[in-house]
């Protein structure tokens, strides 16, 4: 056959991503690290120990393989817990330590994407109620203020929060993540108010540092009608997709958050978005099930046609981040996909599962649909909240008792479309030949 390669556009961002609590290492002073005492809460009651050891410098070797193979961009975040361990005390050391992180990006000519919540908060948050507690907005924008004002020089693109939804039903509706609750009620006070942050934070970025571009991370799962032509289950798709997908993200076009049957106005919210942020990973099949109290009145289930990752947590359904990208552009904002990825220790499903996905990404900016970047989920296996090291992310793996860190082939796909600012038929067949006929037919 002969090759066929998929152009991106010049300046286009590629990239992997990382959380602090998932890569630093030694923090015992956050949530995430309280909750990792309880047996039960973490998958073999597995710590997060050293992590990657970013803390202690490993960073340096990460970004020198990042930028080696191509990669001209990194996500990470920072810990509000190091930068402000008490209510009334700023950590400058750990500010320094970010400013040479970023400064490490920039040097090895990466563009920084700077998180400033990433599921974890500082205990002495929790102890006042963290977010459920209407103080915490105002805290947040302190927080923001500390970081922009220290970080404004190397960093100019800011998501706020990631995946407030995935964060509130975790913590306040299944109970896996801290505080492991479950009310209705709570959660939606805990979404308004990270709304609430999210608008604040964006005002006082924007302050500080004007031509700063601010967004969100929105965490979009696919639910889909198990049965298309069946209208209960269609319904009960919908439902769950306005409420988990469209809430928050349309709260910042309206400025009113509507989510579980109630609704709050939250008129700052409204434009407070310079970009759309898009994590993707997979789509499930809703079934109506209305003896199913706990699991909102369905079922819900893979599709068993689709591709299953290592631990059976993701199913490759790209069409579906298609459509997702789809619905984007009806924003009129620049789109960064700011993570996507898979589970995967023996790289099996990994490199097909990319390949398509930038694929549709592909698809996307051929119809002009304003796709600036798009992040792999992640750098190097790092420590995946409660599922502890079960699940292996990385390009990257990761010996966690040597801190070795192991090649996978991805780095190599991965590298060639970096590299080439393209996806080729060549580096297809050559690295996820499976995929070769979904993407290049014929």
């Amino acid at each position: 056959m002969p090759q066929a390669v998929l152009h991106f556009p010049a300046g286009f961002l590629w990239g992997t991503a990382t959380a602090s609590q998932q890569v630093e290492g030694a923090n015992a002073n956050n949530n995430w690290a309280a909750w990792e005492q309880t047996p039960g809460h973490i998958h073999n009651d597995e710590r997060a120990g050293l992590a990657c050891d970013w803390w202690g410098g490993r960073w340096k070797e990460d970004f020198d393989r990042a930028a080696e193979t191509g990669q001209n961009a990194h996500r990470l975040s920072i810990e509000w817990s190091r930068v402000q361990p008490t209510p009334d005390r700023w950590d400058e050391h750990a500010l320094d330590v970010y400013r040479e992180m970023l400064r490490g990006l920039i040097s090895r000519n990466m563009t920084p994407l700077v998180t400033l919540h990433h599921f974890s908060d500082p205990l002495w948050l929790v102890e006042r109620g963290g977010w459920e507690n209407d103080e915490t907005p105002a805290l947040f924008a302190a927080y923001t203020a500390k970081v922009v004002e220290a970080l404004k020089e190397y960093a100019n693109l800011w998501v706020t929060i990631n995946e407030p939804n995935v964060y509130t039903y975790s913590g306040w509706l299944n109970g896996g993540f801290p505080p492991g609750k479950n009310d209705m009620g709570l959660a939606f006070k805990v979404l308004a108010n990270l709304l609430r942050a999210h608008a604040a934070g964006y005002a006082v970025i924007h302050r500080l540092q004007p031509q700063a571009r601010v967004g969100v991370a929105h965490h979009l799962r696919g639910f889909v009608p198990a049965r298309p032509g069946f209208a209960p289950d269609g319904w009960m798709a919908s439902i769950l997709s306005n409420n988990f997908n469209f809430a928050f993200p349309n709260a910042l076009t309206t400025g009113k958050l509507n989510f579980a049957f109630r609704s709050a106005a939250v008129p700052e919210a409204r434009g407070t978005q310079d970009f759309l942020g898009i994590n993707y990973y997979t789509a499930e099949q809703v079934t109506f099930a209305p003896l199913a109290l706990k699991d909102f009145f369905t079922r819900r289930a893979y599709d068993p046609a689709a591709p299953l990752s290592e631990t059976g947590f993701i199913a490759s359904v790209p069409n579906q981040f298609f459509r997702f990208l789809k619905w984007a552009k009806g924003f009129n904002l620049p789109i960064l996909i700011t993570e996507n990825g898979a589970e995967d220790s023996r790289d099996h499903f990994r490199p097909a599962y990319l390949a398509e996905h930038i694929h549709q990404v592909w698809r996307g900016i051929n119809f002009n649909w304003p796709i600036k970047g798009y992040f792999v989920w992640s750098l190097v296996d790092n420590f995946e909240w409660e599922r502890g090291w079960s699940q292996r992310f990385g390009l990257w793996g990761l010996d966690t008792a040597t801190q070795t860190r192991i090649r996978r082939p991805s780095v190599d796909l991965y590298a060639a479309v970096c590299k080439e600012n393209a996806l080729s038929s060549a580096v297809v067949e050559k690295y996820a030949p499976q995929a070769l006929p979904r993407i290049f037919p014929g």
